[in-house]
């Protein structure tokens, strides 16, 4: 089957080291959405085999379209399913986040049952216009004092995310530095050599 450009940086960037995947696609309905996803776990689970890894698929918001691909997990946000629906739905194993704007949020989101809680904007995004003030390295500092780990999202490339690591993120969740790179794989593994030093 023949990748479109997404699915190859996809395959390139999950082979140089990104160990998660989350799809994200908020405008498509659901039978666009499950092919969409597909196509993309394909080349998630291609680009994992070229490095001998694993990788997990996140839907953004989307429990039912969790359930048909099937994906590990969803990250869901203020109009998705209440986290306990989504955890009976999908199961003890499935991995269940949330996003959060503030680190009082992260925080919070430690008592709703989730495995992570995502925080951004850390600084202005690379994908799209700000729509939030980012919330600096502060946050992240505060936010990963709680007992649930906390993804850091929002600006975040190889030139920052030792900084961001070394805040006390257990990840960092990022689209532009590798899906506007010249070469995503490339991004991808100086991201992955960045958090891993």
């Amino acid at each position: 089957m023949a990748r479109g450009p997404l699915a190859k940086a996809v395959e390139a960037a999950v082979a140089a080291g990104v160990d998660w995947v989350q799809i994200r696609e908020r405008d498509l309905d659901g039978a666009d959405l499950l092919a969409l996803a597909e196509e993309i776990a394909a080349a998630a689970r291609a680009g994992a085999a070229a490095r001998g890894g694993d990788v997990q698929l996140l839907l953004n918001r989307r429990v039912d379209v969790a359930l048909a691909l099937p994906a590990s997990g969803v990250h869901l946000g203020f109009d998705a399913v209440p986290p306990g629906a989504a955890r009976e739905l999908l199961g003890p194993e499935a991995i269940l986040g949330a996003a959060t704007h503030a680190a009082a949020e992260a925080l919070a989101a430690a008592h709703l049952g989730l495995d992570y809680a995502q925080l951004a904007p850390l600084f202005a995004p690379r994908s799209k216009p700000a729509g939030r003030r980012p919330l600096g390295i502060h946050a992240l500092r505060e936010a990963s004092r709680g007992t649930l780990p906390v993804l850091a999202q929002g600006g975040i490339d190889a030139s920052n995310a030792a900084e961001v690591a070394a805040a006390g993120a257990a990840g960092v969740a990022v689209t532009g530095a590798i899906l506007s790179a010249d070469d995503p794989g490339r991004a991808a593994a100086a991201l992955r050599g960045a958090l891993d030093a």
